[in-house]
């Protein structure tokens, strides 16, 4: 390669980067939007709703953008693709929903937690639906999480039920998003398409109850229109960078997100006690072992690629 060449690519390596800790930061950052929507009277069901309303206009710009209009109207023609994204959009739609109630309700903390534990339960699904081969090291970060969420169970005097929801739900669909042929924008839009039809009924229905928040005050619209940018935005910044950089680079960044989110929790002054703390401590144990491990898995590949 000249080395015009190389320094192109390594300027679009660094940009690649950037994105992914973008979308990363914008992810864990959005406790902050929805507690102020929270703050100003509006329930999870209703943020909800406006955003499955208002992303299907961003997500249709990004399937604009990328050209793929076609691909999207062979989608509405094929009833057994619809009804795929039809259930993946349902379970989207559901853990939108179980996030806002979580972080809304004051346990923030148990929503990192669900994130951290998210790749490590996609490691264990790949292995019981894909035959996909659990390395050794996998198999001691599934352990160390599982014992942080023994921990987690004892320190709350139950299952840390929202957070195994809010993993469960995200591991699912990427697991049907892993088997529906359709690009990543434009099944973005078809889900969100979907989910704007109980959306607009439920924000419709609120607004002629007159318990709706759209137009009751600047403050109150404006973070509801902003949930449209708010959802999008990081989803087509994860889809650039996850095609230009390595695997292992994407598993050590995808924990800025309950990282931040963890860090919104302690600053809520959400209840962290020494049992919890330990808890943590399993779970970002795993998270490392995790993340070497992947680490470890794509080095030849990168190899190979340069």
């Amino acid at each position: 390669m000249s080395p015009e060449a190389i320094e192109a690519a390594a300027k679009e390596q660094r940009a690649a980067v950037a994105a992914a800790i973008s979308c990363y930061l914008m992810w864990g950052l959005m406790p902050l939007m929805f507690q102020a929507m929270g703050r100003s009277g509006i329930s999870p069901w209703e943020i909800t709703g406006h955003r499955a309303l208002w992303s299907v206009f961003w997500a249709g710009g990004l399937v604009l953008l990328a050209r793929q209009g076609g691909q999207v109207m062979a989608i509405l023609r094929d009833p057994k693709l619809m009804g795929w994204l039809t259930l993946s959009a349902l379970l989207i739609g559901l853990n939108w929903l179980l996030f806002l109630i979580t972080v809304n309700s004051g346990h923030t903390l148990e929503a990192s937690l669900g994130y951290y534990i998210n790749p490590l339960m996609n490691m264990l699904a790949g292995a019981l639906l894909f035959r996909e081969k659990i390395s050794r090291v996998g198999m001691v970060a599934i352990g160390l999480a599982v014992i942080g969420v023994l921990f987690q169970t004892a320190a709350l005097g139950h299952p840390p039920f929202m957070s195994l929801a809010l993993a469960l739900s995200f591991c699912l669909y990427g697991i049907l998003r892993k088997q529906i042929a359709a690009d990543a924008q434009s099944g973005l839009f078809i889900e969100c398409l979907i989910l704007t039809v109980p959306g607009l009924a439920y924000v419709v229905w609120l607004q002629m109850q007159g318990q709706g928040h759209l137009g009751q005050g600047l403050s109150a619209t404006s973070l509801l229109l902003l949930l449209g940018p708010a959802t999008v935005a990081p989803l087509a910044a994860f889809g650039w960078a996850a095609r230009r950089i390595p695997l292992s680079t994407m598993s050590f960044l995808q924990f800025i997100g309950p990282t931040v989110q963890f860090g919104i929790g302690l600053a809520n002054g959400e209840a962290f006690t020494p049992l919890r703390a330990l808890s943590f401590v399993f779970i970002w144990t795993g998270v490392a072992v995790f993340a070497w491990g992947a680490w470890q898995r794509s080095r030849p590949q990168d190899q190979a690629a340069t």
